[in-house]
């Protein structure tokens, strides 16, 4: 069984800006009314309970971070990726929630 780690909003934001290293796939498990409320921009939105069904269109040789509000859906969806052989998966810790607080305080509270 693999494990998921956690990567702090900070050090995500950090990577993402980093244009000389490969951007993951940022991966929102949240329901779309969550997405429609704040959302880290170029993320997919695909729901948590949608993703044994579609885990065939992500991508195998990408990193992938999962997201959802504080952190504890995208912990199991990635645990779930994570079993089924994608690697390497991270999940963000403390969410979109923790995004707003530490990156981007524009970035709608819910």
């Amino acid at each position: 069984m693999s494990g998921v780690q956690e990567i702090g909003a900070a050090d995500l934001a950090a990577w993402l800006a980093d244009e000389s290293r490969a951007q993951p796939l940022l991966l929102d498990v949240r329901e779309g009314w969550e997405v429609a409320i704040a959302a880290i921009p170029g993320s997919r939105h695909m729901p948590m309970n949608l993703i044994p069904l579609q885990m065939g269109e992500l991508p195998d040789d990408v990193t992938i971070v999962t997201v959802c509000h504080h952190g504890v859906r995208s912990y199991h969806a990635g645990l779930f990726l994570a079993n089924a052989g994608f690697e390497p998966v991270l999940s963000l810790k403390g969410g979109v929630d923790a995004w707003a607080n530490e990156v981007d305080p524009t970035m709608a509270h819910y």
